[in-house]
């Protein structure tokens, strides 16, 4: 895991799911995978947004060309471990459709705007993910 990344979820775990720098007043979560091969839970800070009683991630990774590891996770083990705020529970990671996919990009757009540039730098399609709660 990247320094960055750790030093960010100590901040969130530690400030109440608040942090500064980077995504400071940012909506950020932290998801946990399980490792698609090694089998390894793995953390990471995600922004998203609230789609009625389900929370949505962005597999953006800056535009990269490819999908970040968390995506081949959960493609491979869908259900994860969300943080947020204070609180901590079980969720089932579901890629949505293209025509959900992207009205809820377009949202995150409006509320990132940083994410419109993401879409610029590669030619993949993005992937949408809604994390409903099963706990």
């Amino acid at each position: 895991m990247s320094d960055f990344n750790q030093q960010t979820i100590e901040e969130f775990r530690a400030n109440g799911g608040k942090v500064g720098g980077y995504f400071e007043g940012s909506d950020l979560l932290l998801l946990t995978t399980t490792g698609a091969r090694s089998g390894r839970r793995v953390t990471t800070p995600v922004m998203y947004l609230e789609d009625g009683g389900r929370l949505v991630v962005i597999a953006s990774k800056g535009g990269a060309d490819d999908n970040p590891a968390w995506y081949h996770n959960l493609r491979a083990n869908p259900e994860v471990t969300v943080e947020v705020g204070t609180e901590t529970y079980e969720a089932k990671a579901t890629v949505v459709d293209r025509g959900e996919r992207d009205r809820l990009y377009a949202r995150m757009v409006e509320k990132a705007p940083g994410f419109a540039d993401y879409e610029t730098k590669t030619t993949r399609v993005i992937p949408v993910i809604a994390l409903e709660r099963l706990t």
